[in-house]
């Protein structure tokens, strides 16, 4: 990137030199004819100009601040007052570099806003249906401690114990911009408590996340391509809910992908929420297919299934839980469950600020 000072950084992964050059597009778009004519789309596009503005602004100021602090070195070097202020700038500026890579992968065109989480038992049975249901405490009380807002809106339990399925919405800062780092499969190894012989047993659940979209957001769902059905909700909602048909089951035909939501007060409000898993999911088969062509183009062998193995939690014959994607491992097992997983989903997001560049 050309600055100010004659100096040239390329932009890599953080993609400075484009965002500036897109900042001053649409700041000269905006003195145009027509411009405010659509006041709602012209309000967007001047918000996106403004935070691309600031995330110029921030990397230009590292950027000067680590050009001059090697400018300041070449000539202290027998300077040990200013050499040492040196080291204390040197380090503020790392732990700064840190914060705002670190906010790279969080700056997602979705990442800042609400999250539609879906866990889904493997094949298995009650073994399956079980840990699925413990990886639905393990979230929610990972919500709970970022004081995230969690709403079921969807749940099938098992037929002994466990669950087949849940759908939850996840409302919070920057909530879907964490939890995508979940999405795939989750692999769980124990001795079972269902077994009378004690024997140890495999089991498998899937995670999906999903964003919730703007209604702006174009995405191409055909209404002749859509079963929809009513039935009788099971969830909460008190005697109203299970008196009337209020749950709703979507089924996108071309795809096969199957929507539910029972728990809203209303058929309507099923229906509403319905509608945005299932847009949500159709967006993410698109994001998959890109992830996809990426990798295909830059020549690397990745996996960009959102189903893929992501983890393995060995609670039997040792303790351990094990991110596949970054080697990241703990042996406390147990805070994991309880919701502790911050190590796993930070190391994912440093990760993907890596392949960026």
């Amino acid at each position: 990137m050309h600055l100010s000072n004659g100096s040239t950084r390329s932009g890599g992964g953080f993609d400075i030199e484009n965002k500036a050059q897109r900042v001053q597009e649409v700041e000269a778009e905006s003195v145009g004819a027509g411009f405010w004519a659509d006041q709602q789309a012209a309000q967007k596009k001047m918000q996106e100009a403004s935070a691309m503005r600031v995330q110029v602004e921030i990397w230009d100021t590292l950027y000067r601040r680590a050009h001059d602090g090697l400018e300041f070195y070449a000539m202290a070097e027998e300077d040990s007052a200013m050499l040492s202020e040196l080291e204390s700038e040197a380090t503020a500026l790392e732990e700064d570099l840190e914060k705002q890579e670190f906010s790279l992968a969080l700056a997602g065109p979705h990442d800042a806003g609400p999250a539609i989480f879906s866990i889904h038992a493997g094949a298995g049975g009650t073994e399956a249906q079980d840990w699925a249901q413990m990886l639905m405490r393990m979230y929610l009380r990972w919500a709970e401690r970022h004081n995230f807002k969690t709403t079921i809106t969807d749940m099938t339990e098992g037929e002994e114990a466990g669950i087949k399925s849940v759908t939850f919405a996840v409302e919070g800062e920057y909530a879907y911009g964490y939890l995508k780092a979940e999405k795939g499969t989750h692999r769980l190894v124990r001795l079972s408590p269902f077994d009378s012989n004690n024997r140890r047993h495999t089991s498998f659940a899937k995670v999906e996340v999903m964003p919730v979209l703007d209604e702006d957001i174009e995405i191409d769902i055909n209404p002749n391509d859509l079963q929809i059905e009513v039935f009788l909700s099971s969830g909460a909602g008190g005697q109203n809910v299970q008196k009337n048909m209020t749950a709703v089951r979507v089924r996108h035909l071309p795809t096969g992908l199957i929507a539910t939501s029972q728990n809203e007060r209303s058929q309507l409000q099923n229906r509403e929420f319905a509608m945005k898993v299932l847009r949500g999911k159709l967006y993410e088969i698109e994001q998959e297919k890109l992830a996809e062509e990426k990798a295909r183009i830059k020549g690397v062998n990745v996996d960009a299934n959102f189903g893929s193995q992501i983890r393995s939690y060995v609670l039997h014959p040792y303790q351990m839980v094990k991110d596949l994607r970054t080697d990241v491992e703990t042996g406390n097992t147990t805070a994991v469950l309880d919701g502790d997983i911050d190590m796993f989903i930070h190391a994912w997001l440093k990760q993907q600020v890596g392949e960026l560049v």
